[in-house]
């Protein structure tokens, strides 16, 4: 898809990803314009000051309002849904909002994406919907599989539909990055698992992949990068040395490490260069040109064969600022 002259609802659009995503589509294309659509008014007020292009729209709303919705995707051609609750203990504690949010709220982009003949919608996903251990996964391993039938619905209309699945953001709200980089002045860091691993991905690779999927879609797919994991101890090591290590206990719902491809999703997947595509499995037959995966093939941050060396790591750090939440009180890898 052109974007150029094109109109863009982006969900959450106040989020690091979506403002990120913003600011790169206003540099590299000409867009009609982009409704920035979010329910914080404070941080719309932000964004506008930050963002002085007139192609912006900004539009207060909430993803749970169908109504809104509909009122706010008619004439656009790009919908990328990026709302979400995320944060593993506030959904745990607040699960009926959590399902609204991430749930209905994904089924309310798409019946508006629908209603008004939208051409394509990209939602975000993560590496917790797979095996989901917490509320927060769940939620979304069910927006995914909404997604990937969303297409069932759609028949007769131009509207397609498909998932991004990436793993932690690097710098994003509560990523340890920043949360070791203050606690390294204390002389004091919280580990949960020294065995710990994650995938990564930086916000700029996040916007890319986003932006490169956008003319692959066809309906129904599920986008996974080939990115690098790391290890917790080597974030350790490498930005707080000689700190003191204070191991406090892997936490309810989160895990040792991080699965971005299952066995069973190999199945109806696709290698396809710098990515891989799962298909749901009415769509096989129409499968992008690619190498199908090998019997019990698994993508996950301890199996991985790219890893973030400590300069890799040093890089990042140098580009990111220190956590606003309280060091003291953080002993998550994200």
């Amino acid at each position: 898809m052109d974007l150029n002259g094109k109109t863009l609802l982006v969900t959450g659009a106040t989020g690091s990803f979506g403002t990120a995503f913003i600011r790169e589509v206003l540099r590299r294309h000409d867009v009609g314009a982009i409704r920035a659509f979010s329910r914080d008014e404070l941080k719309q007020g932000e964004l506008a000051l930050s963002i002085s292009d007139s192609r912006v729209r900004y539009l207060i709303g909430d993803v749970r309002d169908l109504e809104r919705l509909r009122l706010a995707t008619r004439g656009v051609d790009l919908i990328v849904h990026a709302a979400a609750l995320k944060q593993v203990p506030a959904c745990e504690y607040n699960p009926f909002e959590a399902v609204q949010t991430n749930i209905i709220g994904t089924q309310h982009v798409i019946s508006s994406a629908i209603d008004n003949r939208v051409p394509l919608t990209i939602a975000l996903s993560t590496d917790k919907a797979v095996n989901p251990a917490n509320l927060y996964g769940a939620s979304k391993l069910c927006a995914e599989k909404i997604v990937a039938q969303a297409g069932a619905y759609a028949a007769g209309t131009p509207s397609r539909f498909a998932s991004v699945r990436y793993g932690n953001v690097v710098g994003s709200r509560g990523s340890v990055i920043p949360i070791f980089k203050q606690q390294a002045h204390t002389g004091r860091i919280t580990i949960t698992d020294e065995r710990m691993t994650r995938f990564w991905i930086t916000l700029d690779q996040a916007v890319e992949f986003v932006l490169s999927c956008i003319p692959l879609a066809e309906g129904g797919e599920t986008f996974v990068p080939k990115i690098p994991s790391m290890r917790i101890l080597d974030v350790a090591d490498t930005l707080a040395p000689d700190a003191e290590r204070v191991i406090t206990g892997i936490r309810p719902g989160e895990k040792l490490h991080e699965v971005l491809l299952t066995e069973d999703e190999a199945r109806h997947s696709f290698d396809i260069g710098d990515r891989y595509v799962i298909l749901p499995h009415r769509l096989e037959p129409h499968a992008p040109r690619g190498d199908a995966l090998p019997d019990g093939f698994r993508y996950s941050s301890d199996g991985n064969d790219r890893w973030l060396s400590p300069d890799d790591l040093r890089a990042i750090a140098d580009r990111i600022g220190p956590s606003r939440r309280r060091a003291d009180r953080v002993s998550s890898a994200g």
